[in-house]
């Protein structure tokens, strides 16, 4: 295969090797009992904290190491995907959530949240999606009422990744309905508030192990200490975020594209059919060159991202370009990958069907293929 094209530094390996180290340890073994649990431990995440896998982003002030360079969020990604965990919310955590904390929490929330993000003791969510409301933000319905010293809460939410564990969740929440975009605020509901509540943990086609739920807010009190960003300005604060999310996505596919690549070579040249090697044949070697190639064009895509990124220079146009063609491309990957295995590609305990189901909610969560073609369509002027 050609040299896969890297950004990485001596330092990026050199955490490779600690992410790699305990991926094995304290993940790989233990998956399929929470793929079949549907949560992973809070343990897990304590573990983390201490292997230095969470929240490095954050100042040494606050207990983090300070580090803010994405590059180390993707070694960490790749090093998830390489053994295809889908429960551990570490990405959702560390590429998402807690930059919200960090870019909009005043001095005080710093402190008081900040320190158990990066140890693991606080695990987060980001709660937008509501049952009538999924890529279109300003249709949820959600309301927080303003009583002066605090916020009223109500409303239902859905689909919330760590759903289950988090002990920090930022809400979305109309605080001015009549305002639309301009009428929506961040909140910070935190475990154990009153009226906050979790449904079920939802029953998934994939990512089995990874904690999906339904949060239930009813007439929850939020003290104004828990506003997180400028009052009515929540829209704004999630159109200047969500460019990092969908980067984070994208790596995920295309680590995952690399996957199966992998895979599909494994097994094209050790399954045998007619005397010879799958490989052998011209079909399966052209679905594997354009396996290669497409994978290729997706690694530095992302690298340019990635560099963009860390630059600061990433508009809202190119993250949606990388997320919808990076997780187009993995889904259409993993469906050849499932065809090349033939029979045994149907079969869970081949982990290229687990890759499968695992593969197509990246189309959908982190707004639909359909929503970052409409975004991009409108930064062309159409």
């Amino acid at each position: 295969m050609p040299t896969k094209p890297t950004i990485y530094d001596a330092e990026h390996e050199d955490f490779r090797t600690t992410a790699r180290a305990f991926m094995e340890k304290e993940v790989a073994p233990f998956h399929d009992q929470w793929e079949k649990d549907g949560i992973v431990p809070r343990e897990l995440w304590a573990k983390a904290g201490q292997a230095g896998l969470l929240a490095f982003e954050v100042p040494e002030e606050y207990g983090g190491a300070g580090v803010d360079d994405f590059r180390f969020n993707a070694v960490l990604i790749e090093e998830i995907t390489r053994i295809g965990a889908s429960g551990p919310g570490f990405t959702l955590h560390n590429d998402i959530t807690v930059p919200y904390l960090l870019h909009l929490g005043t001095e005080e929330q710093k402190q008081r949240w900040m320190p158990g993000c990066v140890s693991g003791e606080l695990i987060t969510a980001i709660a937008m999606t509501e049952p009538g409301a999924g890529s279109d933000l300003q249709g949820i319905r959600t309301t927080a009422v303003d009583k002066g010293d605090h916020f009223v809460l109500n409303g239902t939410k859905i689909f919330i990744t760590n759903g289950i564990n988090a002990d920090l969740v930022i809400v979305v929440a109309k605080t001015d309905p009549e305002a639309g975009a301009h009428g929506i605020s961040l909140l910070v509901v935190e475990r154990g508030m009153e009226g906050f509540t979790r449904g079920r943990n939802l029953d998934k086609m994939g990512m089995k192990a990874q904690d999906t739920a339904e949060l239930v807010f009813d007439n929850v009190i939020v003290p104004k200490e828990n506003l997180l960003g400028q009052l009515n300005q929540g829209f704004i604060h999630l159109m200047t975020e969500l460019p990092r999310e969908r980067i984070s996505v994208a790596m995920v596919a295309v680590a995952a594209t690399e996957r199966v690549l992998e895979m599909c070579l494994d097994y094209a040249k050790t399954r045998e059919a007619f005397g010879k090697p799958i490989g052998k044949f011209q079909n399966t070697r052209f679905v594997m060159a354009e396996m290669a190639t497409e994978a290729h064009i997706a690694r530095v895509f992302i690298n340019d991202c990635i560099t963009k990124l860390n630059a600061g220079e990433v508009d809202t146009s190119l993250a949606s370009m990388a997320k919808w063609w990076t997780t187009e491309l993995q889904k259409r990957t993993v469906d050849a990958g499932v065809q090349i295995h033939g029979g045994y590609g149907y079969m869970n305990e081949y982990p290229i069907a687990k890759a499968y189901v695992d593969s197509r909610i990246q189309t959908i969560y982190g707004g639909t293929t359909e929503i970052q073609k409409e975004i991009i369509g409108r930064f062309l002027g159409l």
